[in-house]
């Protein structure tokens, strides 16, 4: 039960950190503005109006009483209640109060005015919106007509509510406000490191890293442009190193090739030659698997025109492609190139059919390769990922290929902050789903 509860309280809660300390700082002011607003309102605002409605009505029954004394000077009275009471009143002869009920059950004058009438047992009738600064009384008086009030509303509400309303909301928009300010110049140095750490995880040079912010946030900021810097060292060297080794390597191949040539023995020569081929491709996937977190020039392309520009490439009619116009995103072309050249030749080795599909939705670019081929069990989807797996040597022409295509492609996409799924094509075959955040 409290696991649900919490779950469905932080799905209400916002995601980000400024509309979470937004939260925080502004529900204690608005909860206490409602709390003092709610207790001015019911102590005073609310007891006031109730306590002067009720004196105007004592006075309009009064008035009625004394007017409908024999004894009194009608028109004495109805000149002293005019003078004295500030408002004014006739008498309107043969007149019956309208039907129309013009009350609103939702404002507190006509609440009070309406208990407080029917407490004297008087027939009434009252108008307080059609003029601004009067209400609209009318008293049935006996058979003759009824009496027609015409009273000033601050005989019944009194003006500091809205002052009150004023002051009390002003600084709390006020503070809300500095509120606001601040805590953007505070989530601001975070945003900034999300988004170095985001651009540095897919391969990007983001320059120098300046932490700014509050002491702990620039913590986090130079540990991390330290660990940065450590990385790209590491990533340099590691670089160095392959392409030293690569030098090293190359050159007593050569001078294998060199003396195979002197071999008169052709069968023993070409077995031998195919050996040093393999050796040298081999040699040569291995640093294009360890230069895929190198650091590489990063532009915005068109992905649509450089999947028209592979498969024009290729000039194969197995392929059938279907994308749209345009479709921009930034990243290392070169590598996304590579990535899709490796599904596209797996799938022209094993199918007759090839079907590639680029969409994008929000902002998600997928690019789909699905074929008609054998395909590969489901329990091997994350295993050909692996570094030099294959997972069936007879059919991966194991002198062709070291079982580290589909790696590189998978280190290529998620270094672009992407990911591959492997499926079940509805060819038959295998469908391989990219996904690149645009």
């Amino acid at each position: 039960m409290f696991y649900g509860l919490n779950k469905f309280i932080k799905n209400l809660l916002p995601r980000q950190l400024f509309y979470r300390g937004l939260i925080i700082v502004a529900s204690p002011i608005i909860i206490l503005q409602i709390t003092i607003s709610i207790v001015f309102f019911d102590s005073l605002w609310i007891k006031t109006n109730k306590g002067m409605t009720r004196a105007l009505v004592s006075e309009i029954e009064t008035f009625v009483k004394a007017y409908d004394n024999t004894n009194t000077d009608k028109d004495f009275v109805l000149n002293l209640f005019k003078s004295s009471l500030n408002f004014n009143v006739n008498l309107e002869k043969n007149k019956s109060i309208p039907k129309e009920n013009l009350e609103r059950w939702f404002s507190p004058i006509d609440r009070s005015l309406r208990r407080e009438l029917k407490s004297k047992n008087l027939e009434y009738w009252f108008d307080t919106t059609s003029y601004k600064e009067l209400v609209d009384l009318k008293i049935n008086y006996k058979d003759v007509g009824y009496f027609q009030f015409y009273i000033p509303k601050e005989r019944l509400i009194t003006s500091s509510a809205r002052l009150f309303g004023l002051w009390i909301t002003l600084p709390a928009i006020l503070i809300i406000s500095i509120a606001i300010i601040f805590l953007k110049n505070q989530t601001r140095p975070i945003i900034k490191l999300a988004e170095a750490s985001e651009r540095f995880g897919r391969g990007e040079d983001i320059g120098e890293f300046r932490p700014s912010g509050a002491l702990e946030i620039r913590k986090a900021g130079f540990e991390f442009d330290r660990m940065r810097k450590r990385i790209v060292r590491h990533l340099n060297q590691r670089s160095e190193m392959l392409s030293g080794i690569s030098h090293d390597l190359r050159t007593p191949l050569t001078r294998m090739k060199l003396q195979l040539t002197f071999i008169k023995d052709k069968d023993i020569s070409n077995k031998l030659s195919e050996d040093v081929i393999e050796m040298e491709k081999m040699l040569n996937e291995y640093l294009q698997f360890a230069r895929i977190d190198a650091k590489g020039k990063t532009d915005t392309f068109d992905i649509n025109l450089l999947l028209n520009k592979i498969i024009k490439k290729y000039n194969n009619d197995k392929i059938n492609y279907e994308g749209f116009e345009r479709i921009y995103f930034n990243g290392r072309e070169t590598l996304i190139e590579r990535c899709l050249n490796n599904f596209i030749d797996n799938s022209i080795k094993y199918a007759d059919k090839i079907n590639i599909k680029l969409e994008k939705v929000k902002n998600n670019i997928f690019i789909s390769i699905e074929d008609n081929g054998q395909g590969i069990p489901e329990e091997e989807y994350e295993n050909v990922f692996k570094p030099f797996y294959k997972i069936d040597k007879s059919r991966a022409e194991a002198k062709s290929s070291v079982g580290l295509g589909l790696s590189i492609s998978s280190d290529i996409v998620k270094s672009h902050g992407g990911d591959i799924k492997l499926s079940k094509s509805k060819l038959g075959g295998l469908k391989a789903k990219i996904f690149l955040p645009s």
